[in-house]
């Protein structure tokens, strides 16, 4: 019989593990800047605590990327989602109990974000471990769609529980935060059990013989040998940096004082979910037609960067959630249909026994340079209006892809065919 999906175990352990893993995620996505709202309404606060879940993350994901080229991405992705349970389980009773407070959502945020220093890489490198190289490229798709799936309904559950919270609660909506927090803690616990039902591969990646540093520097210098995967990194690492923040701190801090409700936070990121889900289907849908065809990636990212600034642009203005809706629906949909390709582009580039590290440079320069950009934003929102966070958020991100497509060989760069 051929192998098919259907039958393989690993990648049933793996889809059902992510499917809850990424449900309770967006609930603490929703949730923890909402805590921090309600417990201060700061712009600056909110900046620090999304700042202080970066930092260890940023400073610490290369070295979880030569940990896990080390040693099993399995073992450590299990380490990283027990101590994420402990974490945020300590969230959840501090929520439920009122006995929140900022310095201890600083403390806990900053354990928060060095865990997920070592689940990105290790979550990113366990596929090529536990599945068949004939069937991967169907398991990551699969994997990726079901992702989108969660970050479209975990917003919506959280904003209806949020909303259940607000309407029928004396505590100002804080138990229903508490609850968000529980499922996220216990999320973790059920899919370390499914990760630990997951029996890898005979003959899996080599192991690492330098140490950690060593390493780290080996994967640091084949990104840079790399020409056009040095470009797109720069390129990357520079919008994040300059508007990452923006997205981070003002859509939240925009859904509190314009819409007034937790809901409405979780209902537009929700719905940039669907678009992201939309944007992901139609790329698949155009791979099957340009099978075997290059495919001019950096082009399609400075585009489809250059649209996203122009949509960026009237966020700060919207009075009602179906005008951010639209916005981030749209918004959405290009972010999706970018990000299959950019990864697979990754993904092709990279030799197995390295994919640990680069990929944990990929995230370090997505998701590790965050906390400078969040700190910068919560700090500039102290005098600048939202309207004008928005609009320069906007400008910036289409400057940036029209610098880029004028100066640099990145508009050049294509698959293989």
């Amino acid at each position: 019989m051929t192998p098919t999906l259907k039958n393989n175990a690993n990648f049933r352990w793996l889809l059902s593990g992510g499917i809850l893993s990424m449900l309770g995620d967006q609930f603490t996505l929703i949730a923890l800047p909402w805590l921090v709202l309600k417990l201060t309404g700061d712009p600056l606060s909110l900046g620090l605590v999304l700042a202080l879940l970066g930092t260890p993350r940023a400073i610490f994901i290369l070295i979880g990327g030569a940990v896990v080229d080390r040693h099993s991405p399995q073992r450590v992705l299990m380490l990283t989602k027990h101590a994420s349970a402990l974490l945020v389980g300590a969230l959840a009773v501090l929520t439920l109990a009122g006995a929140a407070t900022l310095p201890l959502v600083y403390a806990l945020s900053l354990g928060i974000g060095l865990a997920q220093a070592f689940a990105y890489p290790s979550g990113s490198s366990i596929m090529p471990r536990a599945i068949p190289p004939d069937l991967l490229q169907a398991a990551n798709g699969a994997i990726m769609g079901v992702r989108q799936v969660g970050m479209l309904a975990g917003p919506l559950l959280a904003a209806l529980l949020l909303a259940i919270g607000d309407a029928g609660g004396s505590d100002g909506g804080m138990r229903a935060l508490g609850m968000a927090f529980a499922f996220d803690s216990l999320s973790f616990v059920v899919s370390a059990w499914t990760l630990s039902r997951v029996v890898p591969l005979p003959g899996g990646a080599p192991a690492v013989p330098q140490n950690v540093l060593h390493a780290v520097g080996e994967g640091l210098l084949a990104v840079w040998r790399d020409v056009e995967m040095r470009t797109c990194f720069a390129y990357w690492g520079l919008v994040s940096v300059l508007i990452g923040g923006t997205m981070q701190v003002a859509l939240p801090v925009l859904a509190k004082e314009r819409l007034h409700d937790g809901s409405a936070f979780g209902m537009l990121m929700a719905v940039h979910g669907a678009g992201m889900l939309a944007g992901m289907a139609f790329s698949g849908m155009t791979a099957k037609y340009n099978a075997g065809k290059p495919v001019r990636i950096g082009l399609l990212a400075l585009s489809v960067d250059a649209m996203a600034g122009l949509l960026i642009m009237p966020l700060g203005l919207i009075t009602t959630a179906w005008q951010g809706g639209l916005l981030l629906l749209s918004l959405g949909a290009l972010v999706g249909l970018v990000q299959v390709a950019v990864f697979t582009w990754i993904q092709k580039r990279v030799p197995p026994q390295m994919m640990g590290r680069v990929m944990s440079i990929f995230m370090f320069i997505m998701f590790g340079l965050a906390p400078l950009s969040s700190a910068a934003t919560g700090w500039i929102m102290q005098s600048a209006t939202l309207p004008q966070m928005f609009f320069g958020g906007g400008v910036i991100l289409v400057v940036c892809a029209t610098l880029a497509l004028l100066f640099t060989p990145m508009r050049r760069i294509a698959t293989a065919a």
